[in-house]
């Protein structure tokens, strides 16, 4: 997952250049603007963000995955089926997002051929972040597969919520409903394919093998002097849990 934002100097240049974002992308014309507005030197805002406007949209993003997880951690989940709790941490994240044009100018940003590396780690980051929102415990193959399809579910997600004009974007729940059912419908044909003794023999080796597959070793708990969230909780509401101030 993609760490969140904390320095206060960050999230002042991610603020100012959103308005800009619109009009000319994230772009070097937009982080200069947001840069001026801040009245910060060049010189640090390009220590805090060599790639200029790039850096703070993979911070944007960043942001609203650690929005959707403080969302989750203070919802009462425990009444819902496992589908729903992932139906709505994927709207929590929906919502989590301040600025529309800012994430359809990030789409084609991370699409363009020399980003899309860039995306795809963004898109697998927030599919990791949900997973672990919902108390993911997965140490096998099922941790990668998990976020693989979730990475493809988000990615249709975002794309749809984008064209989508109904009222509280009612249609793009509906979307994510369907798209949990035709991942249910995969799981159960994965079942059902184990179960059938013709087909026994061809999967056995193989989930044999996918059995020696572990999870990555999960990175320590951001509780270590020095990290600052009084700015987060400003401007994008509760910090991710675990953090601390120096």
């Amino acid at each position: 997952m993609t760490t969140a934002p904390t320095d206060p100097a960050t999230l002042r240049l991610i603020a100012a250049i959103l308005p800009h974002v619109a009009f000319d992308g994230w772009s070097e014309k937009a982080f200069a603007a947001a840069v001026g507005e801040t009245g910060m030197n060049p010189a640090h805002a390009r220590t805090l963000c060599p790639r200029g406007a790039v850096d703070l949209a993979v911070a944007f993003h960043a942001a609203g995955d650690a929005a959707m997880l403080a969302a989750v951690q203070a919802a009462d989940l425990g009444g819902l089926r496992y589908r729903d709790k992932v139906a709505f941490a994927i709207r929590a994240r929906i919502d989590a997002i301040a600025d529309r044009e800012a994430v359809r100018r990030g789409v084609a940003l991370f699409a363009l051929p020399h980003m899309a590396a860039e995306g795809a780690r963004l898109t697998w980051g927030t599919a990791d972040a949900i997973w672990r929102a919902l108390g993911d415990t997965s140490q096998d193959v099922n941790w990668y597969t998990k976020r693989a399809t979730l990475s493809a579910v988000w990615a249709a997600v975002v794309l749809y919520w984008l064209g989508d004009d109904s009222l509280n974007a009612q249609a793009t729940d509906d979307f994510i409903a369907r798209r949990i059912d035709d991942v249910m419908r995969i799981e159960k044909a994965k079942a059902m394919a184990r179960e059938n003794a013709v087909l026994r023999p061809v999967l056995g080796p193989i989930d044999r093998l996918l059995g020696k597959v572990k999870a990555p070793p999960r990175m320590p708990p951001a509780d270590l002097p020095g990290s600052w969230t009084e700015g987060w909780a400003g401007a994008f509401g509760p910090p991710p849990a675990g953090g601390s101030r120096s």
